[in-house]
């Protein structure tokens, strides 16, 4: 009777080995940054002041698209088009209008890109910069016409166009009118180099999907940051497809640049500069005096 009682029951619940490398969250986080690619903490401020690049090991953090866009463009020469596009829930998929609120209220953008004319050291160009905290910088119906009008603007004026890519890929809520968006862009940048317009693509992390199936590698120069992911599907669906042992790292810009698919991995600090030998490299000259030409040329007829 004794031995009934003491003997022990069955367990009703599941045992969870904790993971020796988990860090728990502390009051610490919002001062030091642990590093998984070099394992050191270093002081959040000292990265942030770094353009959000590891000052020990390189990594390259998340980069919000309107940093990405004070990195590139001389000060307060920047107009950002207003081609007001009209959303439309053309399948009346569940919760979308819900979830875009969500996301303007987070972000306070409007859309996953932002477009507009600029100045790099002088020289106008047309700047694209998709971004990926807005659902995943999905390319949708705005989106991807956003694109093709700032192309568009690109022809007109007889200016460069630099998209800086970070894509989830094609907006699922929006099925095959996002999957036309590839199409889309594709076409307007075929009649770009038919105009002998430079085209400047720089793959920022992550580089997927339907983005990376179009406009993300059509560029005249393909640039990227240091171990971004450029990927169109993810490696599982990949080796189910092709039933072979995939490299390590065949989705990384080291991998692509070995293999000719990128042209020139730059690091963030360096980015502007290189873009302004590419332009230059091109025949695109320097705007001499602003104050006589105006903003930005013809870049402030929106």
């Amino acid at each position: 009777m004794i031995k009934k009682f003491l003997k022990r029951k069955e367990q009703n619940y599941a045992v969870v080995n904790l993971n020796k490398n988990f860090k728990e969250n502390s009051a610490d986080d919002k001062f030091w940054i642990y590093c998984d690619s070099c394992k050191n903490e270093t002081f959040r401020k000292d990265i942030e002041e770094n353009l959000n690049v590891c000052p020990k090991c390189n990594k390259h953090y998340d980069y919000s698209a309107r940093d990405r866009v004070a990195l590139i463009i001389d000060e307060n020469t920047f107009s950002e088009f207003n081609h007001d596009l009209e959303f439309k829930n053309i399948l009346d998929f569940p919760n979308y209008e819900e979830k875009l609120y969500k996301y303007k209220n987070s972000t306070h953008e409007n859309e996953a890109i932002i477009a507009g004319t600029g100045l790099v050291n002088k020289i106008p160009v047309v700047l694209c910069v998709m971004n990926p905290k807005f659902m995943m910088g999905s390319m949708g119906a705005i989106v991807g016409e956003e694109l093709t009008l700032s192309i568009e603007y690109a022809i007109k004026h007889k200016l460069p166009i630099i998209i800086v890519c970070a894509s989830g890929g094609a907006r699922m809520q929006e099925g095959m009118v996002s999957l036309m968006q590839m199409a889309k862009t594709s076409q307007a940048l075929s009649k770009l180099a038919s105009e002998g317009l430079l085209y400047v693509s720089i793959l920022t992390n992550p580089t997927t999907g339907g983005v990376t199936a179009s406009f993300a590698m059509l560029g005249d120069l393909i640039l990227a940051e240091p171990n971004v992911l450029v990927a169109f599907a993810g490696p599982r669906v990949i080796q189910q497809t092709i039933k072979q042992d995939l490299p390590k790292g065949f989705q990384t810009s080291e991998f692509l640049l070995e293999h000719g698919f990128v042209d020139l991995i730059i690091n963030r600090h360096e980015m502007k500069e290189q873009l302004f030998n590419i332009l230059t490299l091109h025949g695109y000259s320097c705007i001499k005096n602003l104050e006589k030409e105006g903003d930005l040329i013809a870049c402030t007829e929106h």
